[in-house]
């Protein structure tokens, strides 16, 4: 395939869905499907068809649109229209209604339109509009059409150079200088070379990753074979989690199709360049995130870290040079290559650019995926996009950054999301997690539920981590019984930065923020476990209620 074939199939395309007057699209994500989307997309097909309609009304699967809690749900072209919590009964009614008749059911319509109003979807451009199965949507809406350019239009050193202007990081965590990365491994004469696609995603309740796999999956391909071209690899692996079987299988297809078209193996779109993509299933361990211990379990042996250096830009899969992006990293690359790395340096703030996907989970009314601009603040994701807690109860914190994030109270909900500010408040991005902790929740048994599931996600190859998470969650159960002491709070704070800085890996490294950051903050919800005996959320069993005195 050439360039100018990937135009032309855009064009038909383009021609085929202006054909039709309205199109259904049925959210097909693992999100819906447990509420029957599957169902519905069949409901939906059979009333066009009972209804005569096949000619003006198209039926498609779409990804996730992102409301998660009103599942399963409807977009209606043109219009824009999102109908929640559809049945199968009802796809005939809403089409003879919405299609024969212009009539909008207003019962269904999804009516939060400050859920929307603060995102700004890059990565997730596409999630909700394309089927994720078709490449020929994909292609519809411009994709492949920078690796198109950057194939026969730039150098890989151009194309380094505006991811490098972009001010792109790492989206898994670090949050790493994209374009450096890049740079690093472009300039290691060793061959062969390797990119890696992290979709490992093993954060409790976050699920960003999968759902972009699930709903573009194309988008990652696009970037992974423009990040492969950019530094000189011909070989790739994308290392997904084996939960995720939807989106294991919408990339084997997309990565067929793909190869069908010429976009990936030998001789992409005409040019000298090779590259192939491979899908490696990782096991489901929390430490395989980690970029050397992904390393470790595409090359067969158990997922465990290693040291570094050397880093995997030197010495990486097979002692070899080694890009590792995660996936919402290069789903961003396609619209830096085509619009430019000083546009994209515009969105977010000058240090920290673009947009970032976050699972936004807990004590919130709207819970679901989000995409926001970075730099905007914790007040406007909780409580604008989130709609606040319940009714009935009160805020209490908000976890950002997964298991080893820092819990932060009501007072930091000015903070803006960038790496920097969440650093110095002891919380981290992460892969994307944010979880609203409401006051039903006592905090230290909050703190205990993280570090318990780091302490079984370690790989325990390093004493720091093995012996001192199992000796902090020892000394909050303590606590939580009523039988801790304010000299166990020191123990616990020493013995938490001991770990942070004495660990192989960032498992170990930051698995005690949620101590740290809950006994910054809320030292108050601790000492009344200790000296008053009770605990404030009513939630732990304290065996003994009288006030210990020293």
């Amino acid at each position: 395939m050439k360039p100018e074939e990937i135009q032309k199939i855009a064009e038909i395309e383009h021609d085929m869905r202006m054909a039709y007057k309205y199109r259904i699209k049925v959210c097909c994500s693992s999100g819906c499907i447990p509420f029957g989307a599957q169902k519905l997309l069949k409901a939906f097909e059979d009333a066009v068809k009972e209804l005569g309609l096949q000619n003006v009304c198209k039926v498609a699967r779409t990804g996730c649109v992102g409301t998660c809690s009103v599942a399963p749900v409807v977009l209606i072209d043109p219009g824009n229209h999102l109908y929640q919590n559809v049945k199968p009964e009802d796809a005939k009614r809403i089409v003879q209604e919405h299609v024969v008749n212009g009539r909008i059911l207003e019962e269904f319509v999804y009516k939060n339109e400050a859920y929307f109003s603060k995102q700004y979807r890059l990565v997730l451009r596409n999630a909700g509009k394309i089927d994720p199965l078709r490449i020929e949507d994909y292609i519809s809406v411009g994709g492949y059409s920078a690796l198109a350019k950057a194939l026969t239009q730039m150098t890989p050193e151009q194309v380094i150079y505006e991811v490098t202007v972009s001010g792109l990081r790492g989206r898994g965590g670090a949050g790493f200088p994209t374009g450096q990365k890049w740079n690093f491994v472009a300039k290691s004469t060793a061959k062969p070379k390797y990119v890696v696609a992290n979709l490992d995603e093993g954060d409790p309740g976050v699920f960003a990753n999968r759902t972009l796999a699930e709903a573009d999956p194309h988008a990652i391909i696009e970037g992974m074979t423009i990040a492969a071209y950019a530094v000189g690899a011909e070989k790739g692996y994308i290392y997904i989690r084996s939960e995720y079987p939807l989106a294991i299988q919408t990339l084997k297809k997309a990565i067929e199709q793909a190869k069908s078209y010429g976009l990936i193996g030998d001789n992409i779109l005409g040019s000298t360049f090779n590259f192939d993509i491979e899908l490696r299933l990782g096991a489901g361990a929390f430490v395989a995130g980690e970029e050397t211990a992904i390393l470790s379990s595409i090359e067969g042996l158990r997922a465990t870290p290693r040291p570094r250096p050397p880093y995997p830009a030197v010495s990486g899969l097979w002692g070899k040079p080694t890009l590792i992006n995660n996936v919402e990293t290069l789903a961003n690359v396609p619209l830096i290559i085509l619009n430019g790395g000083a546009w994209f340096s515009k969105i977010g703030t000058p240090k920290c650019t673009g947009t970032k996907c976050f699972s936004l989970t807990g004590k919130v009314r709207n819970p679901g995926l989000i995409e926001v601009p970075m730099g905007i603040t914790l007040k406007e994701v909780v409580y604008e996009i989130g709609g606040g807690v319940p009714e009935g109860r009160k805020f209490k914190a908000v976890l950002v950054g997964g298991p080893s994030g820092g819990c932060l109270p009501e007072s930091m909900l000015s903070l803006p999301i960038d790496y920097e500010s969440l650093t110095q408040a002891g919380a981290i991005m992460g892969s994307g997690g944010i979880v609203v902790i409401d006051d039903e929740s006592c905090i230290v048994d909050t703190a205990r539920f993280f570090i318990d599931f780091c302490m079984d996600e370690s790989c325990g190859k390093c004493v720091p981590c093995r012996a001192g998470l199992p000796k902090v969650r020892e000394i909050l159960d303590k606590i939580m019984v009523g039988e801790g002491t304010e000299e166990d709070l020191k123990v616990l704070e020493e013995l938490s930065y001991l770990i942070k800085d004495a660990s192989l890996c960032g498992l170990g490294q930051t698995a005690p923020n949620p101590v740290l950051t809950t006994l910054n903050y809320f030292k108050k919800e601790y000492l009344s476990h200790i000296l008053d005996g009770k605990c404030p959320a009513g939630k732990c069993n304290i065996k003994r209620m009288e006030v210990v005195k020293k």
